[in-house]
């Protein structure tokens, strides 16, 4: 477990030095992969969504590639596909990006459904099917999606079975003034992203998740993550509640953020700090202006966190 802390702490610390002034967000990212899950970060162009996978990929020892999804995006520009070799005369399989331990997938929303399906089985299974074979992925393996909110010229809306292979769905959100100026005058030589090191490898990544599943989760702790999960699908404001994966999901993030906290238990504030971000992209309001709205569907879940007791 102080290891697991210890490659949480030193990866959080480098992504800092490039990352000025997002430390929640950071831990988000960083929590994330703990939890061996994908994320979501939606937010404004411009404040360091990209950077915050480059951030990531660049402070461990491991691949990294950026696939620009666009409207005439192929499948099989993501996942690779069967070439014809004339000298061997045999179809010989091209890996495609998605192919690394870190892919940062921008601007997700551009591509049609069709091709943002092509990510479900690499980040249900970690792993990919083409021409009838499946081909295995790296592992640790994690998926940063971007896309702009404010912004619908040219774009589609994510399938609810995608949205639910998201651990979380957060954002950068503006620097404070300061953090601003920091900014300016860590760009007068050129992006430091470009320079950060790595400081942790796949291995220690490896060993992190495999101490988040064994960190403690007490029953009455189950029994209250439950009650909120059951909550999204009883509750008037919500025609659809989230799933079962959902529910594991939100167990593992709670369990990557005790670690995090150089914790080997579950307290009640992991579970109340994550629910929001962790559920609110995952149910459906019955008012469509509401579901386009971000802050109203958090808001909803807010109060039903409210109306549920916090185990003693």
């Amino acid at each position: 477990m102080e290891q697991a802390y210890e490659t949480a702490r030193r990866l959080r610390e480098n992504m800092e030095s490039v990352m000025l002034g997002k430390s929640e967000a950071i831990r988000s990212i960083v929590l994330t992969l703990l939890a061996g899950e994908h994320l979501l970060l939606e937010d404004v162009p411009g404040v360091g969504k990209t950077l915050a996978a480059k951030a990531l990929a660049g402070s461990i020892d491991t691949d990294f590639n950026r696939i620009q999804f666009t409207p005439d995006l192929l499948p099989s520009d993501i996942t690779g596909s069967s070439i014809y070799r004339s000298d061997e005369k045999k179809f010989q399989f091209t890996p495609g990006p998605i192919f690394a331990n870190v892919v940062l997938a921008d601007e997700i929303n551009r591509a049609p459904p069709r091709t943002q399906s092509a990510l479900l089985e690499a980040m249900s299974d970690g792993q990919v099917s083409v021409d009838g074979k499946t081909y295995e992925l790296p592992k640790p393996f994690i998926v940063v999606a971007t896309q702009n909110p404010y912004e619908f010229e040219g774009t589609y809306v994510l399938p609810e079975s995608q949205m639910d292979r998201f651990l979380m769905r957060t954002s950068i959100g503006y620097p404070e003034p300061e953090s601003e100026r920091k900014v300016l005058q860590s760009h007068r030589d050129g992006e430091p992203v470009d320079s950060i090191k790595n400081v942790v490898g796949t291995d220690d990544i490896l060993q992190a998740q495999a101490a988040v599943r064994r960190v403690r989760f007490d029953e009455s702790l189950e029994d209250y993550l439950l009650q909120i999960v059951h909550a999204t699908r009883t509750s008037g404001d919500f025609r659809l509640g989230v799933s079962t994966r959902a529910a594991l999901s939100f167990y593992r993030g709670c369990q990557a953020r005790a670690i995090t906290e150089n914790r080997d238990y579950v307290i009640p504030d992991d579970i109340k700090s994550l629910a929001t971000s962790v559920l609110s992209h995952r149910v459906l309001v019955d008012d469509f202006a509401s579901q386009s709205s971000r802050q109203v569907v958090e808001d909803l879940i807010t109060r039903l966190l409210q109306s549920i007791p916090v185990p003693v």
